[in-house]
C-alpha cells in the first residue's frame, strides 16, 4: 500500500504516457547512476525484477543482473493497471520510483524507528510535531512479520493472508491527514487493522482522556490475534487491558457499530466504492479517510468529510495502490 504521488516528481523527461499492450502505460527512464548507485546496495538478489500484470498482457519485468552488469534503463511499465502485488514484489517497484537527490517518500527508510521518522520529516511527509512524537513512540518493528523485510524500510511489506502493512510514509500521511480529528477523548475506527500498528498509533492520540476509544476490525482472525500480542511488545498495551482500544474480528466495510459515532475513520484497503455504512457510522464533524478505486486499476486516497447537518463532501489526495477491501474468501485466495 504506497502513494503513487512521488512519480508526479519526476522530471518531465523521466515518465511518459502511452499505450501498449497492456492497456495505458508509462515508459519511465532510470538513469544507470540510479540504479547502480543506489537501487542495487539495497537488493540481495541477483537479479532485480519487478512483475507488473494487467487484464491482457502477461507480465513485464525489468531489472539489473550483477553478474552481467547490464540495465534496463529504458522499460515500459503497466502502473495505471498494477494488480494488487506482493509486500515484497511492490518493494522493488517502489525502490524504483526514485531518482538520487529528489526529497521523495522512498529516501525516507532509516537504521532506527526514530530515523525512520526523522527521515519522514526531513522530507515532508510529516510536518505535525504530534505526528512524529507518535510514530516514535510505537515501534514499527514489533508490528512487522519476522522475516518479511526490514520494519524500518520505507515500503509495505507483506503480512500473510493476502494483506500488507503499508509503507510507513502512507501512514503517517493518513495521521496528518486525520491529525485534527485525532483530538484526546475522541473515537477512532481503524478498518482492515492488520497487525495493529495504525491502531496502536490512532490510540496514541486519543486514549490520553476519558471516552478515547480505537476501534481495530480485521475479517482475518489470525490477523486480530496477531494484533493483540504485537499489542503486548509495545507502550501501549495498557490501553488494550483498559478497554480504550477494542480489536475485533469482522468485515470492516460494515464498519463496527457498536462504538458508533466515530469522529476518525481509516479504511487500509481499496473499496469499489465507499461503504454506506462508513458514512453513516462516521460522527457529524467527523472525517473518512480510504482509498477508493477496483482491484489492479486506478486508486484513489480520499478525504470523506461529514458536517454538523450530515452533508458529505469529498476530496482526492493522492493516487495510490492498495490490496483491496473485499471478502474473506477472495482475500485469502489472492
Amino acid at each position: 500500500d504506497v502513494s503513487v504521488s512521488e512519480l508526479g516528481a519526476f522530471p518531465p523527461c523521466v515518465v511518459r504516457h502511452g499505450i501498449g499492450r497492456g492497456g495505458a502505460c508509462a515508459r519511465v527512464f532510470l538513469p544507470r547512476a540510479s540504479v547502480s548507485s543506489w537501487l542495487m546496495p539495497h537488493t540481495p538478489t541477483a537479479t532485480l525484477v519487478c512483475r507488473v500484470a494487467s487484464s491482457c498482457a502477461p507480465a513485464k519485468c525489468f531489472g539489473y543482473h550483477k553478474k552481467k552488469g547490464r540495465t534496463n534503463n529504458q522499460t515500459l511499465l503497466p502502473f495505471r493497471r498494477l494488480s494488487a502485488l506482493s509486500g515484497s514484489v511492490l518493494a522493488t517497484f517502489s525502490a524504483a520510483a526514485f531518482l538520487p537527490g529528489e526529497a521523495m517518500a522512498w529516501r525516507s527508510s532509516g537504521e532506527s524507528n526514530d530515523e525512520l521518522v526523522d527521515n519522514l520529516r526531513d522530507n515532508g511527509v510529516i510536518t505535525r510535531t504530534s505526528v512524529a512524537l507518535a510514530m516514535k513512540r510505537v515501534d514499527r518493528a514489533n508490528y512487522v512479520v519476522p522475516g518479511s523485510g526490514g520494519p524500518y524500510q520505507d515500503r509495505p511489506l507483506p503480512i500473510g493472508y493476502g494483506a500488507t502493512i503499508s509503507a510507513p510514509h502512507m501512514h503517517a500521511h493518513c495521521l496528518e491527514v486525520l491529525g485534527d480529528w485525532l483530538r484526546p477523548g475522541a473515537r477512532v475506527l481503524d478498518v482492515g487493522s492488520g497487525t495493529g500498528y495504525l491502531t496502536a498509533l490512532f490510540a496514541e492520540f486519543v486514549t490520553s482522556e476519558p471516552g478515547g476509544v480505537v476501534v481495530g476490525i480485521d475479517h482475518i482472525p489470525e490477523l486480530v490475534a496477531m494484533s493483540r500480542g504485537n499489542f503486548q511488545k509495545d507502550s501501549c498495551a495498557s490501553t488494550l487491558a483498559a478497554g480504550q482500544v477494542l480489536l475485533v474480528t469482522g468485515d470492516g466495510r460494515l464498519g463496527y457499530d457498536a462504538r458508533a459515532p466515530y469522529d476518525a475513520i481509516h479504511v487500509g484497503a481499496a473499496a469499489p466504492s465507499i461503504p454506506e455504512a462508513l458514512i453513516a457510522q462516521l460522527a457529524p464533524g467527523g472525517r473518512l479517510v480510504l482509498p477508493v478505486g477496483p482491484e489492479g486499476g486506478d486508486q484513489q486516497l480520499k478525504a470523506v468529510d461529514k458536517d454538523a447537518a450530515g452533508n458529505i463532501t469529498e476530496r482526492v489526495l493522492m493516487g495510490v495502490f492498495y490490496i483491496p477491501l473485499t471478502d474473506t474468501g477472495h482475500q485469502l485466495s489472492r
